[in-house]
């Protein structure tokens, strides 16, 4: 990698198939490409569903990575690598394979087409917060750390399963 290094975390998740398998091989994609490295990955979380109730519980982690990308060239590559993995977007909030998000791109505050970042619903979300608290319970968001925040959420449901932090190597 040349260029600039930038520290992002990222949000994977998925309910339908094996999305541990899924959510596994998205991070072995991002960590193939030259243009990033996958530093950190979270435990596995199954998580009770958001939004659309009637659908199976997800299975959700984050991830930290460093990367030279801008922020809309590491974008179109977490969408390609949901192609690749026949990600099909039908319903908002609704049962998918895969879903990668990006929370935080370094200091950086983005609010373009397509993108915003930090993710605009992030702090309200147990079910990303717990796997990011994990991985940077220090880090800080709108003034804030992930621990801080998480703890003010209603995070009954989510289960921290026994995967450790290598699951997605294999």
């Amino acid at each position: 990698m040349s260029g600039q290094n930038n520290t992002v975390y990222l949000s994977l998740g998925g309910n339908l198939g094996d999305p541990a398998r899924s959510m596994g091989a998205a991070l072995r994609m991002l960590d193939a490409d030259e243009n990033a490295l996958v530093v950190v990955v979270s435990s596995l979380y199954r998580t009770p569903p958001w939004g659309k109730l009637d659908q199976p519980d997800f299975l959700n982690a984050a991830a930290e990575i460093s990367t030279v990308l801008a922020p809309h060239a590491l974008l179109d590559l977490c969408l390609d690598v949901e192609r690749r993995l026949k990600r099909v977007r039908e319903e908002r909030w609704g049962p998918r394979l895969i879903d990668i998000d990006i929370l935080v791109f370094g200091d950086r505050i983005i609010h373009e087409s397509g993108l915003e970042v930090p993710h605009p619903r992030m702090l309200e979300r147990a079910f990303v917060l717990a796997p990011l608290a994990e991985i940077a319970p220090d880090l800080t968001v709108d003034g804030r750390s992930v621990a801080e925040r998480l703890a003010a959420l209603d995070s009954a449901g989510i289960e921290r399963l026994p995967s450790g932090r290598d699951w997605w190597l294999t």
